[in-house]
Order: structure tokens, then sequence, then C-alpha cells
């Protein structure tokens, strides 16, 4: 946080100047509104001398392994997801030229068992985080899960472009086949809905 932002906030509310008038005077002074708004937010709305900091959230270590854990469960479930999803694809539409893209059980196993492991957990995970942001909003603005959050939007939004660049690609050298539109459309579906609920979370965080 800007030490001159916060100093100023401060001193505005020594003074007891009103958050509203003070909101105004940094937006008319070029301050973002999320810098205001958490420069704001460290101090407590209570009538008191003195404006009454807020306890700063801290990283601590059980929160960092959670989140990883969590980012990792939901890594492995996308991607098994996929890969169990290609292997039925290439059941129901063989290809005579590729004989290696016939299914394959031990593939298919291991993706189940990789996704009856970390899904269930992947979703415990996050009830268990949400319940904790429920009880403790302030958690929700924790680096870590800001971080992670982040990363997987990069990567989900670089699926995606990638998959749509190859989908044209394809598309434009007249290449276009049952098989390759499911499987564009099994990575555009799980990418999308990864990116789709993050980007929803966090701005729904915003607000």
């Amino acid at each position: 946080m800007n030490e001159d932002l916060k100093l100023f906030i401060r001193e505005s509310l020594v003074k007891k100047l009103p958050r509203e008038e003070i909101r105004s005077v940094l937006a008319k002074g070029g301050w973002p509104k999320d810098e205001i708004e958490a420069a704001l937010g460290s101090y407590a709305e209570i009538d008191f001398a003195v404006p009454v900091p807020k306890p700063r959230p801290y990283l601590s270590a059980k929160e960092a392994f959670i989140y990883l854990l969590l980012f990792v469960c939901l890594y492995l479930s996308a991607f098994n997801f996929g890969k169990l999803t290609f292997q039925y694809i290439h059941g129901w539409f063989p290809d005579a030229l590729k004989t290696w893209e016939t299914p394959n059980t031990e593939s298919i196993r291991m993706s189940l068992a990789s996704l009856i492991v970390s899904f269930p957990l992947y979703l415990w995970l996050t009830g268990l985080m949400t319940g904790a942001i429920r009880r403790d909003p302030d958690k929700r603005s924790s680096k870590i899960r800001k971080w992670l959050t982040y990363i997987t939007l990069f990567v989900a939004a670089g699926v995606i472009i990638g998959d749509m660049i190859v989908l044209i690609f394809n598309l434009l050298g007249g290449e276009l086949t049952t098989r390759f539109l499911l499987k564009v459309l099994t990575v555009l579906a799980i990418a999308g809905l990864i990116f789709g609920y993050y980007l929803w979370d966090l701005r729904k965080e915003e607000v």
C-alpha cells in the first residue's frame, strides 16, 4: 500500500472528514479506485478519537499449503478429464491411419484413478476455504489466493487462445474432422469453465 496515500487517509480520518469526501478528493487526484478502497479499508469504521486500524491479513503456512494443494488438484482434474474424454473420442471415432490413438485401457484407468482422488479433494478444499472466507471476509484478500487465481486465469486464457488458433488453422486447411472438432471443443469447454468460474469469483470480490 502506498505510504503517502495511507498517511493522507489517516490524517483525513483524524480530522473527522467523511469517507465519501475522502474518496471523491482522491479520485479527482487520480488515485485508482481499488487503491483508495484498500487504504480506507485498512481503518475500521468506528467512532473514536483516532483512526482504528484493522488487522492486516497475513500469509500463514497452512493457508499457503491448502491453496497450493487446491490448485494442483484443479490442474490434475482438468488434465485427466480431458485425457479421459480424448480416449473415448478415439473409441467412438477411430482413425485407421493412427493406430496409436486407439483407446488405451491403462490410460483410462489412470485418468479415472486421478479424477477419483483429485476432484473430490478439490471440491472439499474449495468448500473449506469458502467457509473460512465466509467467517472472515478479510481472508479473501489473501495474496497467495490472488496470485494462484490470476496464474490460473492466465493459463486458461492461453489454452483457449491456442485452442482457437489450432481450430482456425485446421479449418483454413480443410482438415476439420469430427474427432478433431470434438477434441477442440473438449479443451475449450474445460478451459472456458475454469476461466469463467475464477473470473466470476474475482468480479464478485470487487463487488
